[in-house]
């Protein structure tokens, strides 16, 4: 399906992080020690994932077309052991954060100084193992780890206020002993300097509460076809090619 709403929810938090100076890489050796591990927990916006990998050069773009066909490494949920650049096999929601603390704590063992980002989705934070991680991190002074939640307002089922309402996020965050903060998670400089903050914090974890839309640049079609949650279902044809002018490509 893809996931395409989202996955646009996503777009400028990934490109500040592959782009934007923020992470270091090398697209050639992708198990390269020194390098900053991404973790999509929320795997099912791999289709954004998928993107910011190939436009870095970890495979090549052309292949983006080949998005969950049989024998395709591009699975509807990223996949470490098939691809490059995927740090961690996600799509079970709530797991990302504790895969990251688990990559946090070996950089400090192994004395090499990565650092960690992980992105999780708003309703994922109904999951319990995300909080006893966030417990976990703060005991560890794990200020090597950044997450990043990607605040859309909705999950698979309806708004996160109906599901179940956390609001408000950045409080709760920071109650657990984050350096915790809120962003317009589209507005690129504001996605920039919060990674940068958190990059200058010590002796904890920083959380980002970024605000965003689903399915973001492609608002009016969604409307049109009377979903604009659009979750878990790949857009019609001609919808999609509407869609594909409307954001630029």
């Amino acid at each position: 399906s893809g996931h395409p709403s989202s996955s646009l929810s996503a777009v400028e938090v990934l490109t500040a992080l592959y782009f934007g100076g923020v992470m270091k890489y090398d697209a050639k050796r992708p198990d390269w020690p020194q390098r900053d591990r991404f973790i999509m927990s929320k795997g099912h916006a791999a289709p954004m994932l998928y993107a910011a990998l190939a436009e870095a050069g970890f495979f090549p773009t052309s292949q983006l077309v080949t998005l969950r066909k049989l024998s395709s490494p591009l699975e509807g949920h990223p996949n470490m052991r098939r691809l490059p650049g995927v740090e961690a096999s996600t799509g079970s929601l709530g797991q990302g954060l504790s895969i990251g603390i688990g990559h946090a704590l070996a950089a400090r063992l192994d004395k090499l100084e990565f650092r960690v980002y992980v992105m999780l989705g708003d309703g994922e934070n109904d999951e319990g193992q995300v909080w006893e991680a966030a417990m976990s991190a703060v005991k560890f002074k794990l200020d090597n780890l950044v997450a990043v939640v990607d605040h859309n307002k909705y999950q698979q089922t309806g708004p996160t206020a109906e599901v179940l309402d956390l609001s408000p996020l950045v409080q709760k965050w920071a109650a657990f002993g984050w350096n915790a903060r809120e962003i317009d998670g589209h507005n690129l400089s504001e996605v920039l300097d919060a990674l940068e903050q958190a990059r200058q914090t010590k002796g904890r974890p920083s959380a980002i509460i970024a605000h965003t839309e689903k399915g973001h640049g492609i608002k009016p079609i969604l409307a049109e076809l009377k979903d604009t949650n659009f979750h878990g279902k790949p857009l019609p044809k001609e919808a999609a090619q509407r869609a594909l002018a409307l954001i630029g490509e």
